[in-house]
């Protein structure tokens, strides 16, 4: 297993916790063969409940950490330039593809262009069949204003750990918005969560 070098563990300035239900999370550690390698491509921060959940499978787990470049993402003027400075802030692309991408609330971040830039990036990772998950703030109209840590507890929950009690407005993209952003994708399913975000399962 592969990972982003660094201290493995939860934040211990944890300022708001809640239990999340992930019902399309679960279905994806669900599919995971014990038989079978499986490649998982993690775009949020290292975290030791992540990689304890997926050491349980032949996994080879790479994490990209894109939220903590976020900057460099809004602070890039020149919309051409966006796809090579997000494919920089990845890890490199392997000849061994992913098979799930973990995007969590990442999209509620990022501008339309800035969006599909990633996409179109990740896709560079994966191949034909490779899932997408995000987690999309869907009912509220605002959002905290740094990307929350999401922590599996077990293979169906995750636990949100909130890095600010700052709030900002929400973009509340649409499955709509989210299609024009990433057109090499197709929707697998969606749900919404009791806590107003809307879950997703993408297919490349």
């Amino acid at each position: 297993m592969s990972q982003a070098l660094g201290r493995l563990s939860d934040p211990p300035d944890r300022l708001d916790e809640a239990l999340l239900n992930a019902p399309l999370f679960h279905s994806l550690v669900d599919r995971l063969d014990d038989e079978q390698r499986h490649v998982v491509l993690d775009l949020g921060p290292p975290q030791a409940g992540t990689v304890a959940l997926f050491g349980r499978f032949r996994c080879r787990l790479d994490i990209g950490d894109f939220a903590a470049n976020l900057d460099a993402v809004r602070d890039q003027t020149e919309p051409e330039e966006l796809p090579k400075t997000i494919a920089g802030l990845l890890p490199p692309v392997r000849r061994e593809h992913a098979d799930i991408i973990l995007c969590w609330d990442l999209f509620n971040y990022l501008e339309r262009p800035a969006l599909k830039a990633l996409m179109e990036c990740v896709a560079e990772h994966g191949q034909a069949g490779t899932l997408v998950h995000a987690l999309v703030v869907y009912s509220a109209k605002m959002m905290p204003v740094l990307p929350n840590r999401y922590v599996p507890v077990d293979d169906h929950s995750l636990r949100i750990v909130a890095n600010t009690q700052e709030m900002r407005p929400a973009p509340r993209y649409s499955p709509e918005d989210l299609g024009l952003c990433m057109p090499a994708y197709r929707l697998e399913r969606a749900m919404l969560l009791r806590n107003g975000m809307q879950e997703f399962l993408f297919r490349l």
